[in-house]
């Protein structure tokens, strides 16, 4: 039986109350699009497959049209274990209003469970996300009240505590690629990314299920060279072919994303100045020469932008969790892809590196410090994130540098002749008494004697065994009331205080 079928022919083999193992990252990169809204629509009209359990390492969506927004229907879904909610706004209001139930794991271990999943192993053994929301003795990784059932335990190794998060079975895993040939061997040549998807289909393979591919072309069996296939056949049972695959949700095909082309540095845009660049810049004072180096979602990605337009990005080694080294990480919606890598490796195979303390320094954001130095960046008021791989990189990174403007919501600052001066202020503190929901913790950071700074437009922080500590404050800005005045605690203040460097503020 030819294994090219039609997405309903393959959708009838999800039955309710399956465990549904999905590929992606958010942008569109990875993702089975195709697939994601005509299951949605095949429940709309048939009322099946019900209850289902999502698993998925990353956040799968562009806030909009892509991603498990499409699944995100009262009924379809039971349970939704996912490494990141941000891109699937539907999805996370159906948690946030108790519909279903909501686990956030980390990235690194989701991917990583998909290996001891096909390997029959219990589960994965890890300290990644001891003392966070990630720890059944704070929340458990539970993002709503409904969510009740613990799916992550402490337990004891030669005196050491571990987390212990135990293997899902997973029926059904939902995979892409580009090409497919008749025998289900797929190659990757147009994506920007690898993911997991070859150890999602084993674990699913393995675990008696099935594996459903979406690829953008179909060739004769036999004419793949082996060498490109990154699915094997053996693993895939069904094809469903979109001829309308885009690479991301936003390119249709970038060669440069793919590592097909080599772009010309000069490409690469210039960051007006302005208080995002100021925090871009001082962060990229902390960057260790010739070192291999993560770069978070959002603000971080302006780090490579000043290394490249400084002249020294040749010296560094950015990385992206979803598996690209070397290049320039792209900002925004298709976050986890790079310009031009040097290389695409499996998703798995670079938090196993990134676990062992790979990353000489990671650069990532914030929504709020607290006065333990704890970081929050997966939950706020009514706004659920999750933590994606930060979990991951922050804990087992050598050296961590936080990212973020002072305040939010509203601030309006001007950057010019070496100065930073606050036109309207920010209505949201980020530096809080207590953090909403830990996804950092600044007590086993101390614990392990890892360096952490903590860098905004207008101060620069840094943890110590004593607290947080003031360092550094921004040329134009007044002490108690543009920094004290702004913050629920008061932190501890060096008593070489510093000026931020007025280059920084400058063009």
């Amino acid at each position: 039986m030819s294994k090219v079928v039609s997405a309903r022919q393959a959708l009838e083999h999800i039955a309710d109350g399956a465990t549904v193992g999905i590929l992606g990252s958010g942008g569109g990169v990875c993702e089975p699009t195709y697939l994601l809204k005509q299951l949605g629509e095949y429940y709309k009209e048939t009322g099946a497959p019900r209850d289902l359990t999502l698993l998925h390492a990353n956040g799968i969506g562009d806030k909009d049209t892509y991603g498990t927004d499409a699944l995100a229907i009262e009924g379809l879904v039971k349970r939704d274990i996912a490494g990141h909610w941000a891109m699937a706004p539907k999805m996370a209001q159906l948690a946030l209003d108790e519909k279903i139930e909501a686990y956030n794991l980390p990235q690194g271990v989701i991917s990583q469970m998909y290996g001891t999943i096909a390997s029959h192993k219990p589960g994965v053994i890890t300290k990644t996300g001891l003392h966070t929301f990630i720890d059944p003795r704070l929340e458990g990784g539970r993002m709503n009240k409904r969510t009740t059932e613990d799916i992550v335990r402490v337990i004891e190794l030669d005196g050491e505590e571990w987390l212990f998060y135990p293997n899902q079975k997973i029926d059904v895993a939902l995979v892409r690629g580009t090409t497919a040939d008749e025998h289900g061997n797929i190659t990757y040549e147009e994506e920007a990314s690898r993911l997991d998807g070859v150890s999602l289909a084993q674990a699913a393979r393995n675990s008696g299920g099935i594996v459903i591919a979406q690829v953008k072309y179909l060739a004769e069996g036999g004419t793949l060279d082996p060498k490109d296939v990154v699915i094997p056949g053996i693993y895939v049972d069904y094809i469903v072919v979109d001829k309308d695959q885009k690479q991301t949700c936003i390119t249709n095909y970038d060669a440069a994303l793919a590592g097909n082309v080599r772009s010309p540095k000069s490409a690469f845009e210039k960051l007006p100045l302005d208080a995002k660049k100021v925090v871009a810049r001082r962060a990229a004072k902390e960057l260790p020469m010739d070192s291999v180096i993560n770069l978070g979602v959002g603000m971080p990605a302006g780090v490579a932008a000043v290394a490249a337009e400084n002249g020294y990005i040749d010296r560094l080694n950015f990385t992206v969790e979803q598996g690209a080294i070397g290049g320039v990480p792209v900002g925004g919606i298709i976050f986890g892809v790079s310009y031009c890598p040097d290389a695409l490796i499996d998703q798995t195979l670079q938090f196993n590196f990134y676990d062992g303390g790979g990353l000489d320094a990671a650069f990532l954001g914030v929504a709020q410090v607290d006065s333990h130095g704890n970081v929050n960046s997966s939950k706020t008021g009514r706004m659920l994130s999750g933590c994606g791989g930060a979990i991951n990189i922050s804990q087992n990174a050598k050296k961590v540098v936080f990212c973020g403007t002072f305040t939010a919501k509203g601030l309006k600052e001007t950057v010019a002749d070496g100065k930073l001066t606050i036109v309207q202020e920010g209505a949201i503190k980020k530096f809080v008494m207590d953090a909403d929901q830990i996804t950092f913790s600044g007590k086993y950071a101390l614990e392990t004697k890892q360096p952490v700074l903590y860098v905004t437009e207008r101060a620069v922080f840094e943890l110590t065994e004593q607290g947080v500590c003031l360092k550094e404050i921004a040329p134009g800005v007044d002490l108690e009331r543009d920094i004290l005045g702004q913050m629920d605690f008061r932190p501890l203040i060096a008593d070489d205080l510093k000026l931020m460097e007025a280059a920084l503020f400058t063009e």
